[in-house]
């Protein structure tokens, strides 16, 4: 793809990480996944004998198709593996390091720290994401993020750029069809969540049934790992309930309000360590939805970090 760097030297082609990182997440939703995807299209890179790889003039744009196809391979696979999942899937939550004034990510160790936070990658995006088949998914990430032309994407999908091009217009009308029909500025989300952090506190069920959208939706991933309800909680009332039901179970359970894959979310931590991150969906000024994600092992790279 011509969006890759020109020349084979290593340094060039190292570069590419982040935004191989960045595309294999937004196509996977998980950080670990996205690390494998990267780490085996550099095996591959590097398994070419040297003078094929010097006759690539973008190591990019070749790093990055194949990283596209690991990902599809991947996508493939996903159904069956979220049929043995327990509970429900979503995709790993992000913290912002800035938040910390740790600054933007420098180094190639934490994955994590290398993913930009956009709208492409808030929750309620990834989720829509997560219902597209894994040709859609990958045509419109790679075209409507990433502004890849058609005729490149046709070189990882296997199709042709006809084709490719009407896969992305199927994925658009299901993020149109999924979209809130009244966005919310980031103000206003962000005053919604302090607020439902603050019914939460009190346990103040009547003050968060009316923050919360009758028909709000909340789904919680536990992987198994730890206590989640394995299916989504319909209807604003029964939410509150069981928010304030959590609140008594977990008492010293402290609430932040912290940004999550780039959208005001919160934080809940017991005795320093994460134990949920919650991202929430707003429309005219109430909560319609809420991803709490409470699998340990993808709430990782918040255990790297002090949030206070």
């Amino acid at each position: 793809m011509s969006r890759g760097t020109a020349g084979a030297n290593a340094e060039e082609t190292a570069g590419e990480r982040r935004q191989l990182l960045n595309v294999a997440y937004r196509l996977l939703g998980s950080v670990a996944e996205s690390e494998d995807a990267v780490q085996e299209a550099y095996t591959r890179w590097y398994a070419l004998p040297r003078g094929r790889r010097d006759e690539i003039t973008s190591p990019g744009a070749w790093l990055t198709t194949v990283t596209g196809r690991i990902c599809l391979d991947v996508l493939g696979s996903a159904r069956a593996r979220r049929e043995r999942y327990v509970g429900a899937w979503l995709p790993d939550p992000l913290p912002d390091r800035t938040e910390w004034g740790l600054g933007p990510s420098t180094g190639l160790a934490d994955p994590a720290d290398q993913l930009v936070l956009d709208e492409s990658v808030t929750m309620a995006f990834l989720v829509v994401l997560e219902s597209m088949t894994p040709a859609e998914r990958v045509a419109f990430v790679l075209h409507d993020v990433f502004r890849y032309p058609f005729a490149e994407i046709a070189a990882v999908l296997g199709r042709t750029p006809a084709a490719c091009k009407q896969l992305a217009g199927s994925a658009r009308r299901r993020v149109r069809a999924a979209q809130a029909p009244v966005s919310v500025a980031a103000a206003g989300r962000a005053d919604a969540v302090r607020r439902v952090k603050e019914a939460w506190e009190s346990k103040d069920i009547a003050a968060l049934v009316d923050l919360l959208d009758p028909a709000a939706v909340m789904t919680a991933d536990g992987g198994g790992l730890v206590g989640a309800a394995l299916r989504p909680i319909e209807g604003g009332a029964r939410i509150a309930q069981y928010m304030v039901a959590i609140a008594d179970k977990a008492p010293g359970l402290e609430l932040l309000e912290r940004s999550v894959n780039g959208a005001s979310g919160l934080v809940a931590r017991r005795d320093g360590v994460v134990m949920t991150v919650a991202s929430f969906d707003v429309t005219d000024g109430r909560v319609t939805r809420i991803w709490a994600v409470r699998n340990p092992e993808k709430l990782r790279p918040w255990a790297r970090h002090d949030l206070s």
